[in-house]
């Protein structure tokens, strides 16, 4: 049910309150449709389809339109725009012969799937002739799916990075879906942005300190606890010992953690000389007293990123030892991590992979945080996300719609009815004009009629946007030729 304080007539761009008075006469439907549209030099192809249900039982699904919210409106568009544009009419027809439910189908792919840019991701039509003017009128909140979308497709993006050089350095990819942990929380906009950005990157991974995340995924996608976190120092746990106790600060710490994994950030002063003289002297018996189980996870959070990682594993394996495994790579000891968590986005991430494996370092050694990159350093334009109407009906005769701009070819449209399919090699791509066939058709209704018709699990969406063997021997594939083309071997 649609949250009883939110107010739907309110929920959109203002012109569009006057676009019931442009459509020509005796129209009777209006379709359109979303897409993260094509672009040249892109560094995302593909894209992951996330977060269309939380906004269907927020905000659309039961009654929405009531007389309260009707009057609520009509009094502040009279305010807002100087004049009577409001269509009280039309909404009290809604609540009389609607019983305030939206006459709206949409239909979509399934939650999770990656699906190439350029194609069709919904379609949004109104089921009711009266109220065609329905349809884009919800474009503005449908069009705020760019968030969950976008932020899914770069933590993915992250996994393929991940992946890569973990089955390159170690031979498996045991524990990737820890291998990258949400630090976003505090640096988006807002609890919904939080909550929204935290379950996409939920879809991927398993590892967060986003708590919104998790409770959107439990309360909207049915999965009691879809994310991990392990007990973990702050500067401010560190510092409120003084300088001059940082071994009682990182002491106190291994004493109240003592079974399971605890992470220490220790910049504070100086990264080289905590990991010298203080884990690896003065602590080096508590720490090899830990276990796998318990390990110390060691966070750097200031410097060059790669530059301090190397310096910081170089002297572990000074203190601590090392061992080589069945790849050749070296792995620090099991009771021992890094997680860097500071100037962390996809291009540092492969960069300080590529100079860990160039040690001769696996990827098994160290785990990332990420914040603003994951969360909030994206925009609609990053993928180019797009809602456009194709297709009307007007005096019982169908037409196929599209815009077209001369300064801009990038911005043309789609047009007509869409379908989604996949072809003869596998590839998913959109038929236009009403020529797909309703049995291969991959879009399904997943609202109608103020209802939703599909409630999908994030366990199912996970399933959907896994990574798949072909997927990652290829990208193995791809790193290989990379390394021959730069002429590294």
């Amino acid at each position: 049910m649609a949250a009883q304080e939110f107010n739907f007539l309110l929920a959109t761009d203002s012109y569009k309150i006057t676009h019931y008075k442009q459509y020509p006469p005796k129209v009777s439907n209006i379709y359109s449709y979303f897409e993260c549209r094509r672009k040249k030099g892109s560094q995302f192809s593909e894209v992951v389809f996330f977060g269309l249900q939380y906004l269907l039982k927020k905000y659309l699904i039961g009654q929405v339109v009531t007389d309260e919210k009707i009057q609520e409106a009509k009094l502040f568009y009279q305010m807002h725009f100087k004049q009577a544009v409001f269509d009280e009419e039309s909404w009290r027809k809604i609540l009389e012969k609607h019983d305030g439910r939206l006459p709206i189908r949409i239909k979509a792919i399934p939650e999770g799937t990656i699906i190439p840019r350029g194609n069709v991701l919904f379609t949004v039509e109104n089921t009711d002739p009266e109220f065609y003017w329905l349809t884009n009128y919800i474009e503005t909140m449908l069009l705020q799916m760019w968030y969950p979308i976008t932020v899914a497709t770069i933590s993915r993006e992250f996994k393929k990075i991940l992946a890569k050089h973990l089955k390159a350095t170690s031979g498996s990819l045991e524990g990737l879906d820890l291998k990258l942990h949400d630090f976003g929380y505090r640096g988006v906009s807002s609890q919904e942005s939080a909550a929204l950005g935290g379950a996409a990157h939920l879809v991927n991974f398993c590892s967060t300190d986003t708590v919104a995340g998790l409770l959107m995924a439990q309360r909207y996608y049915s999965c009691p606890m879809a994310g991990f976190s392990i007990p973990a120092a702050e500067h401010s746990t560190i510092i409120s010992w003084g300088r001059s106790r940082e071994k009682e600060a990182f002491e106190r710490v291994l004493e109240q953690f003592s079974s399971g994994p605890v992470s220490v950030v220790s910049d504070s002063y100086d990264i080289f000389n905590a990991c010298k003289n203080i884990w690896g002297d003065k602590l080096k018996e508590r720490v090899m007293e830990r276990s796998q189980d318990s390990c110390l996870v060691i966070r750097p959070d200031s410097g060059d990123p790669a530059e301090t990682l190397i310096e910081v594993i170089k002297i572990l394996e000074e203190c601590f030892g090392c061992s080589l495994n069945v790849m050749g790579f070296k792995v620090l000891p099991s009771y021992l991590r890094i997680i860097q968590g500071d100037g962390i986005d996809l291009r540092s991430v492969d960069e300080i992979l590529q100079k860990l494996t160039d040690e001769g370092w696996s990827a098994e050694n160290v785990l990332f945080g990420c914040g603003s990159a994951l969360l909030q350093k994206l925009n609609r334009d990053t993928l180019n996300c797009a809602f456009k109407c194709s297709y009307v009906e007007s005096n019982g005769k169908g037409m196929d719609v599209y815009k077209q701009p001369v300064t801009d070819p990038s911005k043309g449209s789609k047009r007509g009815r869409l379908s989604l399919r996949r072809n003869s090699d596998g590839f998913l791509e959109t038929i236009e004009k009403g020529a797909g066939k309703p049995e291969e058709d991959l879009l399904v209704t997943v609202f109608e009629n103020g209802g939703l018709v599909l409630d999908y699990s994030l366990e199912e969406i996970r399933k959907n946007a896994r990574l798949r063997d072909e997927e990652v021997n290829r990208i193995l594939h791809n790193h290989e030729q990379e390394l021959l083309h730069n002429g590294i071997h």
